[in-house]
């Protein structure tokens, strides 16, 4: 059994994925909401957002849609398929809506913002249509499609963070937690739509980051992930007294909280990742060895007309940098296949900076034309879908060679293993993951979710790293 890393991009088990508060929520609460989240990380946390709102309206989750009064879809719109997937999905609520015509349901997130009215023209049955910028306003909007009005609002804001509402936590397992960090993005990368989904790029107020974090950890969670389209361009200024904030202070800041509370984040842009990250990573232990870094194509020509900002060069002497100051770091990335123009030597590109790189990880998708997008305006998407397939294909059998290669690298070596729960495959076995990001299994023994254990590795798959525990780690 593989287990999926926690990144920006979509891991399938998760689609779908309907809330379930583990937190304390009203228990004499009258009305139910039931949310699905489609999407990245940064919609599930999204979600867990909405939650805190509904819940200070006197809302309770519910996992069973039957007995909701709210039903909402957190949708994204990065790739078609997954629009898809949302307008199937609301085609099988119609039953529902028509032996309870006072079920109110909405769309929200990034799909809702791009699509707008054409969602209530097209899907009769929704009565909500809400941006990721506009989730302080469901109540009220909440409030008019009670009186039979749909109502909509996918303004995007320039400073709207959430910074002062306390997430309730999404389906957690106690032991990691996501902490958003900033929201939007300015990259414009012609292929994508998130710019114009989500917004300009905003940096939330440290402080309110490091209370959060700090929250956590007195909670009993022990892994906080910080969160955003692109993390390490975090900025944040106090006009009053002029401190500045950058993601290298960030990261110290929360590491400082305690020395048993792990972090890592999620996502990277090439050229935000300064030296100045990489020796604050080197400095603390408990900043996991671990970017995701995507390059999305080995082509430099693509590159160029899918705005990376980046050649093939710089990105490999970004890597080649990064494995000089962090040489056990773990690196994924991110790769399209078929891009608007590509050609077969731009495709050999690719796999050939996938050989030099060889990454621990790798997600990778063929390219699929997001309507207004700048590569959608001024491109023409010309490779047949067989040809996209087919390399898609090629570039996940070398990837496979090298996430096997990776993992066997680290048979026999001593992992501090951070403990998530229960194997998928044995409650007699537990996994948890390395600071690398690599996933472990091993006995249970007495030990137990949250702990930290020292695991030697004595076997491995494509997927997972397995071992025994050799002692708990000293102090937890």
């Amino acid at each position: 059994m593989q287990y999926l890393a926690i990144d920006k991009t979509h891991d399938e088990s998760r689609q779908g994925e309907v809330f379930a508060a583990t937190e304390d929520i009203p228990v004499n609460a009258y009305r139910h909401f039931y949310i699905e989240s489609y999407g990245c990380a940064m919609n599930f946390a999204d979600s867990e957002v909405v939650a805190s709102i509904l819940q200070a309206e006197g809302y309770a989750a519910t996992t069973e849609e039957r007995l909701a009064d709210l039903i909402l879809i957190n949708t994204c719109s990065i790739r078609e398929k997954a629009e898809e997937r949302v307008r199937k999905r609301l085609t099988e609520f119609k039953s529902l809506k028509k032996g309870n015509p006072g079920l109110i349901i909405g769309v929200l997130g990034c799909m809702a913002e791009r699509l707008k009215a054409d969602l209530l023209e097209e899907e009769k049955l929704v009565d909500l249509v809400i941006g990721p910028d506009a989730y302080r306003s469901l109540p009220s909007l909440i409030e008019e499609a009670n009186g039979g009005q749909k109502a909509v609002n996918v303004l995007l804001s320039r400073d709207e963070t959430y910074a002062d509402i306390s997430p309730v936590r999404l389906n957690s397992n106690g032991v990691n937690a996501f902490v958003s960090i900033t929201r939007g993005c300015n990259n414009m990368c012609s292929f994508c739509v998130v710019p114009f989904t989500r917004g300009r790029e905003r940096s939330r107020h440290a402080n309110s980051i490091v209370l959060e974090c700090e929250a956590l950890f007195n909670d009993g969670y022990r892994e906080v992930t910080l969160l955003g389209q692109n993390v390490d361009s975090y900025y944040w200024m106090d006009e009053q007294t002029d401190e500045s904030v950058s993601f290298a202070q960030l990261l110290e800041k929360v590491a400082l909280i305690s020395p048993l509370l792990r972090v890592r984040f999620s996502t990277s842009h090439p050229k935000d990742i300064t030296d100045e990250v990489l020796f604050t990573i080197r400095k603390y232990d408990n900043i996991c060895n671990y970017i995701h870094l995507p390059v999305q194509s080995g082509s430099s020509r693509l590159l160029q007309l899918m705005n990376r900002t980046y050649s093939r060069e710089w990105y490999i002497a970004k890597f080649n940098r990064i494995r000089e100051i962090l040489p056990d770091c773990g690196l994924s990335t991110d790769l399209i296949a078929g891009f608007c123009t590509e050609t077969e030597a731009d495709h050999q590109e690719s796999l050939s900076l996938m050989e030099y790189c060889q990454f621990d990880l790798a997600y990778m998708y063929f390219y699929s034309e997001r309507p207004g997008t700048l590569a959608a305006r001024r491109f023409e998407d010309d490779v047949p879908l067989a040809v996209k397939k087919r390399r898609l294909q090629e570039l996940v059998a070398l990837h496979r060679q090298h996430s096997l290669g990776s993992m066997k690298k680290d048979v026999g070596r001593t992992l501090k293993v951070l403990v998530e729960g229960n194997s998928k495959k044995s409650d007699l076995e537990l996994y948890g993951r390395a600071d690398n990001n690599k996933v472990v299994v091993f006995p249970k023994k007495d030990f137990k979710k949250g702990d930290y254990v020292m695991v030697e590795i004595a076997d491995c798959t494509a997927g997972t790293l397995l071992g025994n525990a050799v002692m708990a780690q000293p102090g937890i």
